[in-house]
């Protein structure tokens, strides 16, 4: 199998080393990718995580492109970057892995797409809630039919990337949202700093109704930051999935299965073995990249979608996930949003029109950035901060 040589966009100290430290496992026998050079407009940033790796640095995008002519480029950097990276990448021919949200906006989104379309390229976006292990194991219980069938779900998120949440639920019941009943508001809160160095003392809130097209409802609230952690459970006529538990039975006469994780050493390192419920006979998602030494549920998530992007690139084939998925995920949001602006009513998806919301963050990226989106060129000069347009006017992460 051929190595496709990818380079890594953005070095920040969370998600991007992430991504780093799996590259290189992927870039050993029997090497996949060939994982030559690193782009961060920090040099100082650069300069470490090029000698952490052992991979060219740049500061300069055009210039790495050029230079290093790479098959593919994993985008890391933050969300208001991705239609510049992705535009500037796809015109010069070369495959994008893009982190998410995919856009702020659904017209953004589209550019991205047709640009990608346009110039023959691969377009994924990096959602890895629904391949951790645990949802894949929630997947083949599903499939096992120990809960029966469907008929609800129930998502809490609390940390406003409310796109991971939703992507969960919608892989698990299979089914695309045909309308969406929204309500939102604020409230105080006690004050802390955001990740993006704000002080925040209110936080705003949602709550939504989502029916899907196989008469599956969802009922979504993204609560004012909460110490509740976040958590989808789906519920079917035999059982329900609470969280990472399986209940089979009734309301007074039912079954636990707590999910059970195990590790196991590879070449003296620690990696997740497999994830399982020990019903009759045991429901099993064992670790597919023990090769690679997958070191956990993220990792088998991220190694998920990097070999599927190597395949979908040098077989021709669809992306694992997919940018119209991603798509998809922001749109229910956006309709929730636009529903509770218009005195919550139903919203029919998909959207028709572009929603004033979507509109307010195009002219504050217009505003912020100087530049239109799509106008990619001259974006690659722009610094990016945490956050984005997103978050100052919608209150998303």
């Amino acid at each position: 199998m051929a190595a496709l040589r990818i380079a890594m966009v953005g070095a920040g100290p969370g998600r991007g080393q992430s991504w780093m430290s799996t590259l290189k496992k992927l870039s050993e026998p029997p090497d996949l990718y060939d994982f030559c050079a690193l782009c961060e407009v920090n040099p100082e940033r650069a300069k470490k995580s090029g000698e952490r790796w052992g991979v060219r640095a740049y500061t300069d995008l055009i210039r790495m492109l050029q230079e290093e002519q790479p098959d593919v480029i994993l985008n890391g950097t933050p969300p208001d970057c991705n239609p510049m990276v992705v535009g500037v990448a796809a015109r010069r021919g070369i495959n994008v892995l893009t982190e998410i949200p995919i856009a702020p906006t659904l017209p953004i989104a589209d550019f991205m797409i047709g640009t990608a379309r346009e110039n023959g390229v691969k377009l994924e976006v990096t959602e890895q809630v629904y391949l951790w292990a645990e949802e894949q194991l929630k997947r083949k219980i599903i499939d096992a039919g120990l809960i029966g069938t469907i008929h609800h779900a129930r998502l809490y998120y609390t940390n406003k990337a409310d796109y991971h949440g939703i992507n969960a639920v919608r892989m698990l019941i299979r089914s695309d949202a045909r309308r969406v009943l929204g309500v939102t508001g604020h409230v105080p809160i006690p004050t802390f700093t955001h990740f993006t160095g704000d002080e925040l003392s209110q936080d705003r809130w949602d709550h939504a109704v989502i029916e899907f097209d196989n008469d599956i409802v969802c009922l979504f609230e993204s609560p004012p930051r909460a110490r509740m952690s976040r958590r989808w459970d789906i519920e079917g006529s035999e059982g329900q999935l609470f969280g990472e538990e399986l209940y089979i039975g009734s309301e007074t006469d039912f079954e636990r299965y707590p999910f059970i994780t195990e590790y196991t050493k590879v070449g003296g390192e620690e990696i997740l073995d497999h994830v399982r419920v020990d019903t009759e006979p045991p429901i099993v998602f064992v670790n597919p990249f023990k090769q690679y030494r997958a070191a956990d549920s993220d990792e088998v998530a991220r190694m998920e979608l990097l070999l599927g992007f190597h395949k979908a690139v040098t077989e021709d084939n669809e992306p694992k996930y997919g940018p119209l998925n991603a798509r998809r995920d922001i749109e229910i949001l956006l309709a929730m949003r636009e529903s509770a602006r218009r005195g919550s009513v139903w919203m029919e998806l998909p959207l028709t029109e572009v929603t004033p919301l979507e509109k307010q963050m195009e002219e504050e990226f217009r505003r912020v950035y100087g530049h239109d989106p799509r106008d990619v060129e001259a974006l690659t000069a722009v610094s990016f901060p945490q956050g984005g347009v997103r978050y100052t006017i919608a209150g998303w992460d």
